[in-house]
């Protein structure tokens, strides 16, 4: 489930526009905005090196933040897109959004799978196919799932995952309202192929 809340640290970003963003550039910093709870925009500076950490840590766009900006209360915010160079994918300005931990929003979930050894299509040589390595999932806040489980236990080629057969947290839902295929288990080539010769003939 939701791990400890991550703290990050902003200052309040003075004049607004494209002169003002080249300069929190130049002093090594991300321009950014926190919108939403029916409050004022308002622009921020965050310091270049301690977000390029936090996103290549991964799940960045899927965790709650505790937003620490100097002068004001803390507030919990989630990232809603980071805009980076074309050329040298490194961010150049982030979005946040205010919310409080009883909200309920969409996030994309990072999908893990276990008991890879107690599947037996996969012990015959069979492949596990990913079709959606994230699910998006209407969750709580507050509650912020880290990823979800598939168990391929018993699982033989030919099966397909969906989305119905996976125990999803509480308070979580998916967005999508159709029963989605996750993953399959793929035969081995070879056998793809005899049965295509077969088919042939």
């Amino acid at each position: 489930m939701a791990g400890q809340i991550m703290d990050l640290n902003a200052t309040v970003r003075t004049g607004t526009g494209k002169g003002a963003a080249r300069q929190a550039r130049r002093e090594g910093n991300v321009p950014g905005i926190v919108y939403g709870d029916g409050k004022e925009p308002t622009p921020i500076n965050v310091n270049y090196n301690y977000l390029l950490k936090r996103l290549r840590a991964g799940r960045f766009l899927q965790s709650l933040i505790n937003l620490k900006v100097e002068g004001q209360d803390d507030v919990h915010v989630i990232c809603r897109g980071v805009q980076r160079d074309v050329v040298k994918d490194l961010p150049t300005h982030v979005d946040f959004m205010r919310i409080h931990d009883d909200s309920r929003i969409n996030l994309f979930i990072h999908v893990t799978f276990e008991n890879h050894d107690k599947a037996p299509g996969l012990k015959r040589g069979g492949t596990l196919t990913v079709v959606r390595a994230e699910v998006e999932l209407e969750v709580m806040a507050g509650d912020i799932p880290d990823h979800i489980t598939v168990d391929l236990t018993g699982k033989e080629i030919g099966d397909v995952i969906h989305i119905n057969d996976v125990v999803l947290p509480k308070g979580a839902k998916p967005t999508i309202e159709r029963n989605f295929v996750i993953a399959n288990i793929a035969a081995p080539s070879g056998l793809m192929a005899a049965g295509e010769e077969e088919a042939e003939a």
